[in-house]
């Protein structure tokens, strides 16, 4: 007989970095005990409140600010931007965009064209490559 499989699990950081959650921010149920990938499934599935306010409303985990307010992970760092920002944080730097904010949008933006040109000539380039030669006949 075979003894019946343990179900995995994953530490409630895992399960906040899978969730796009701040974990300071939710229930000390959530932090308190590790995550089965059943529990995560039905956290995503069907969300309690704390979870659909977390989403909405934050605080939102640096990666989440950091795309929503449309620059790189680094930039908040040279900023000096807290770890978590609000939904609330979030619209207020929008509207109304401080020097810095201007600034990283602009170098994440060329760093995006550059990434897409680079990636466009490297296609190129093996498309190339993988073309018959030319009959020189």
């Amino acid at each position: 007989m075979s003894q019946e499989k343990k179900p995995q699990t994953m530490k409630p950081l895992t399960a906040a970095n899978k969730l796009g959650i701040y974990l300071p921010a939710t229930p000390e149920e959530f932090r308190a005990a590790d995550i089965s990938r059943a529990d995560l499934e039905k956290l995503r599935t069907d969300p309690p409140e704390w979870l659909t306010e977390l989403r909405n409303n934050g605080p939102f985990p640096r990666d989440v600010v950091a795309r929503k307010l449309g620059i790189s992970n680094s930039g908040l760092a040279r900023a000096d931007v807290a770890d978590a920002m609000t939904a609330q944080e979030i619209e207020t730097l929008l509207a109304d965009p401080p020097a810095w904010l201007v600034r990283e949008r602009e170098t994440h933006a060329a760093t995006r064209a550059e990434s897409e040109r680079v990636k466009a000539r490297d296609a190129e380039r093996r498309a190339a490559t993988n073309r018959p030669a030319k009959n020189r006949g």
